[in-house]
């Protein structure tokens, strides 16, 4: 297995995942823009991508910055332990406009990782709903990724995303596919089915439970031997293989404040091999994000 190749493929699906849409709660258009932007606040952790949809339906003009901050207990990449325990620490910061667009700049911090910071990405890309019902949703955008040690094999993406809720917005799902690309080319799928429940909110604070299942669709490399022969010495032999690469589940605890979110969830990855992979165990680690959000109109 090309294990540099996983931690490059890996550090792009990370970022994937800020910009794959989930559940929000519908408001009433009688609450005050106060109102608005903290329930706004109080979903956006669930998904950044979505939170332009909701602010299409109660704020229709609106610009806002949001900052967030993610730690993670453990670094896997596509759930495959790479033999390193290390910790890791994502930022970003987010752009979001009445107008569709939205973007972000993030990067991402190794524990272990010689330099520590792997790189950092420039995001950018329109998003909106479809239909009078809004339940279909969708984003385009573009990534570009700057790697502390110059490498340059997928320093590119370009993704699609669609998603779809039920009415009262508490079940979704979302598919985002990605062309990655730089001096070399690969194709990424990912899809999340989630859900979105209301354990208490007061007029200051909220608790929810955001349960969430992702699968991961994506070029692996594998290297395997092939046997030798009589004069003949053995063979590396690295192959490209499509497929299921890794199914995650999430399960999330948030706290919303007036201002400030805070979310503490447990993650388990059940990695698929794939071909000559062998057999791969599970891995388990734990997340927490802290995020706030700044009114720009306000």
């Amino acid at each position: 297995m090309n294990c540099r190749k996983f931690r490059v493929e890996s550090n792009v699906i990370k970022l994937l995942f800020f910009t794959i849409a989930t559940s929000f709660i519908s408001y009433s258009q009688e609450t005050t823009n106060d109102e608005e932007i903290d329930s706004l606040l109080d979903e956006l952790f669930f998904n950044d991508e979505q939170l332009v949809d909701d602010l299409l339906n109660s704020i229709h003009q609106y610009d806002f910055l949001y900052t967030n901050t993610t730690f993670n207990s453990n670094t896997f990449f596509a759930g495959r332990d790479s033999g390193i325990d290390q910790k890791n620490l994502i930022p970003q910061i987010s752009y979001y406009s009445s107008s569709g667009f939205n973007a972000s700049v993030s990067s991402v911090y190794y524990e272990q990782q010689n330099p520590n910071w792997d790189f950092v990405s420039l995001s950018g890309g329109y998003g909106n709903t479809i239909g009078k019902t809004r339940k279909f949703h969708y984003n385009i955008s573009y990534s570009r990724f700057f790697y502390s040690d110059g490498f340059d094999a997928f320093n590119n993406s370009i993704d699609a995303t669609i998603g779809v809720r039920n009415t009262n917005r508490i079940l979704g799902m979302v598919i985002v596919g990605s062309y990655l690309f730089g001096t070399r080319q690969s194709i990424q799928i990912s899809s999340r089915i989630y859900g979105n429940l209301t354990l208490s909110k007061q007029t200051n604070h909220a608790f929810k439970f955001r349960p969430q299942i992702h699968f991961l669709f994506a070029e692996q490399a594998i290297t395997f031997m092939v046997p030798p022969r009589i004069g003949v010495p053995p063979i590396l032999v690295t192959t490209e293989a499509f497929g299921l690469l890794n199914t995650q589940i999430y399960l999330p605890v948030s706290f919303t404040t007036s201002s400030w979110d805070i979310e503490l969830g447990w993650n388990l990855n059940l990695p698929r091999p794939i071909e000559n992979e062998g057999n791969l165990n599970m891995t388990n680690f734990f997340s927490l994000t802290v995020g706030y959000l700044i009114n720009l109109r306000k």
